[in-house]
């Protein structure tokens, strides 16, 4: 009796939480017709995520997993002071959060708002809880007990050579199509903004004085390079101002699409190439401070304002006729936000990075599954930010000229055509507050993004500032990307380096020069050449390029938990297997169904294949414009290359399910399979 009694707060506490965030949920889905609180949002994610931490996540640490906390962790056994070393969960954490949070959680939200606020929400908050959280959580375990392995050798130890092969080409692939689609998302943002480019330039040499300071001016004084930075970067915002403002110095900061395309390609191969010390490590310490900094500041923002969401719950385009990204509801929605509900790019920093650090092998449950919920929440931000927005003034930034119109008269009579009215004048004046000479045809989502965060900012930092915030936003996105762009190319080039050295080529020389070079190279090359068709796509290449990214690392999710599965059943844990099996099936649905409408469907705004038909006819009958018949041979290219792609990725997913099927079966049946790769 004085027990239960004892426990009465602590169940009304928890049965007030789970009411609170269903009456919250219920509202968001449920409100029709009018505009509804950005607080909504806020309470649902906060109570979902809280509910779902405390009572999911135990349920996975305690019977799934049975977390050891007297067993030692990889970090302890191997401590060598460099790679393996015991740290402290809250470092761990900030660590992980930092690699984990590219600009995914920020991008996927502002393009999926095309459908309206109401499914992109759910599917970040359910999609998190059930999924995402999940994925990050179980293959950083798996990874602990197994010395700390990546996804691609735990694969070919659990499922075998074939299935393993597959992973570990799946997963370079994927990385190259990651890197293209952020490096377009940079170069949409900078496209003829010389305060942009210059602000974004800047962050590269205030980087490079970063590391020379740290590493042979004054080695260990962290707090004096940190207020150095932090100060520089403030400047260059700033500083990016007077440029524009400057008749001369701003032409030198003014760039095309095409143009700035082949500067970031150079910068990913410097960046894959230099000294971790001088360039990767200070942009990586300076970037962790602006995401934690600006979103916790947007956070504040959102709470004190409470602004009403301008866009509608659903709209009209979930039928497919999206001005965006072209593909219905379903399944486009679960692929266009990929990471803030479930990312394959997670599973492989849960591998082989993150499990060299846990001093405890209880910390997996809080950053597996903490940080995860953590970025989550990032996109819920994200999502606010975009919908608060007058949706005429959304879809003028982000549709496409090839949709909309090269004439801004025609774009807004377009657009005010679909329900959503906006003006020429409205789009000029917001411009010129914003700093820039025009924000029609801005694709890519950072543009929307940083108006909508500079909005809110203004209102409660200073009205008169809107033009530094909004490229503070804009310097804000561009250090999620490029932090990601330059170690996803150093990290794809790790693994060229050891996919060759499994055919003795170049074996043991990754520290080298020459292999550094050639193969940071070929990296480059790879992704720099989606990039560069990307700038010339009348669409905006995002049109493309998001959804191939996004089924790309929702296959890559699909992978990690094909491991998991796989694991959970060779470990005697068979009625568990719903843990993983569940968003592994719901996976291998959208990413199917999204793939085969990529490759058949005959809306030339989806398909890869009638798209190319259809150029290719226009191209053969003479109907382009002069500059489009320049194009139009690489574009063509281009689809079937796209739609080659697709196939694999599909093709190595089902491939490593029938793997993991055959595996269920022979530990059910009693037939021979590989052992479990678990250090005892």
């Amino acid at each position: 009796m004085s027990g239960n009694t004892n426990r009465l707060p602590y169940i009304l506490f928890w049965a007030c939480i789970a009411l609170i965030g269903a009456g919250a949920v219920g509202g968001i889905a449920l409100q029709r017709g009018e505009s509804i609180n950005s607080m909504w949002l806020v309470v649902a994610a906060i109570c979902v995520y809280a509910l779902g931490y405390r009572f999911y996540s135990a349920f996975i640490a305690s019977k799934v997993l049975m977390l050891d906390a007297t067993r030692a962790t990889p970090a302890e056994r191997f401590n060598d002071g460099r790679d393996f070393m015991p740290t402290h969960k809250w470092v761990v954490f900030g660590h992980h959060f930092a690699a984990i949070a590219g600009p995914g959680p920020l991008i996927g939200p502002t393009l999926a708002a095309q459908f309206g606020y109401l499914p992109g929400t759910l599917w970040i908050l359910i999609g998190a809880v059930l999924g995402g959280c999940v994925q990050d959580f179980v293959t950083l375990f798996f990874s602990v007990r197994r010395d700390a392995r990546s996804l691609g050798q735990m694969a070919k130890d659990e499922l075998g050579v074939i299935g393993g092969s597959a992973a570990m080409l799946g997963v370079m692939m994927i990385m190259i199509i990651l890197i293209a689609v952020l490096g377009l998302v940079v170069v949409n943002a900078m496209k003829h903004s010389p305060w942009a480019t210059s602000t974004v330039a800047a962050t590269i040499p205030i980087a490079v004085l970063m590391g020379i300071y740290l590493h042979h001016l004054r080695p260990g004084r962290v707090l004096e390079a940190t207020l150095i930075g932090v100060s520089l970067l403030i400047f260059a915002v700033i500083g990016g101002g007077w440029i524009d403002e400057n008749p001369v110095i701003r032409n030198w900061f003014d760039y095309d699409a095409q143009q700035l395309a082949v500067m970031v390609i150079f910068y990913g191969f410097a960046a894959a190439v230099l000294p971790v010390w001088l360039l990767l490590a200070p942009r990586d310490y300076l970037s962790t401070f602006m995401k934690l900094g600006t979103i916790l500041a947007l956070a504040i923002a959102i709470i004190l304002l409470r602004p009403e969401l301008k866009m509608p719950a659903l709209t009209q385009f979930i039928d497919g006729s999206g001005p965006i990204f072209g593909g219905k509801l379903f399944p486009f929605v679960f692929i266009t936000i990929a990471c803030g509900a479930i990312s394959g790019f997670h599973a492989l920093i849960s591998s082989g990075t993150t499990p060299k650090l846990l001093a405890n092998e209880m910390d997996a449950r809080f950053i597996g599954y903490g940080a995860m919920m953590m970025e989550s929440f990032v996109a819920i931000m994200a999502m606010i930010a975009a919908t608060v927005l007058e949706p005429g003034v959304y879809f003028a930034i982000n549709s496409p000229a090839g949709i909309v119109g090269q004439d801004p008269a025609v774009a807004v009579a377009t657009i005010s055509s679909w329900g959503f009215p906006v003006s020429v004048e409205q789009m000029q004046t917001l411009a010129q507050t914003m700093g820039e000479s025009t924000l029609f045809a801005r694709t890519g989502g950072a543009p929307s993004l940083a108006v909508g965060m500079a909005s809110l900012f203004a209102q409660v930092f200073g009205q008169n500032l809107l033009a530094a915030w909004y490229h503070f936003a804009i310097m804000f996105e561009a250090l999620f990307i490029l932090t990601t762009l330059d170690a996803g190319t150093r990290v794809a080039r790790f693994m060229l380096q050891d996919m060759l050295g499994n055919f003795n080529i170049g074996k043991g020389k990754t520290s080298s020069y020459p292999s550094a070079i050639l193969t940071s190279g070929i990296v480059v090359g790879a992704w720099g050449y989606f990039l560069y068709m990307g700038t010339i796509d009348p669409l905006g290449g995002i049109n493309s390029l998001w959804p191939l990214f996004g089924i790309a690392n929702q296959m890559l999710a699909a992978i990690a938990l094909c491991v998991g599965t796989t694991i959970l059943v060779k470990s005697d844990k068979l009625k568990y297997i719903w843990v993983t099996a569940l968003p592994l099936s719901w996976l291998i649905i959208i990413t199917t169904s999204a793939a085969w409408e990529k490759l058949f469907s005959t809306d030339i705004r989806v398909g890869f294949l009638s798209h190319a038909s259809d150029l290719s006819d226009k191209l053969a009958n003479g109907t382009l414009s002069a500059d489009m018949m320049h194009k139009a041979p690489h574009l063509i290219f281009n689809d079937y290359l796209n739609a080659s792609l697709t196939g694999l990725f599909m093709l190595i997913t089902w491939l490593l399910l029938a793997d993991t099927l055959r595996i269920i079966y022979c530990v059910i049946n009693g037939k021979s399979y590989p052992q479990s790769s678990e250090v005892f």
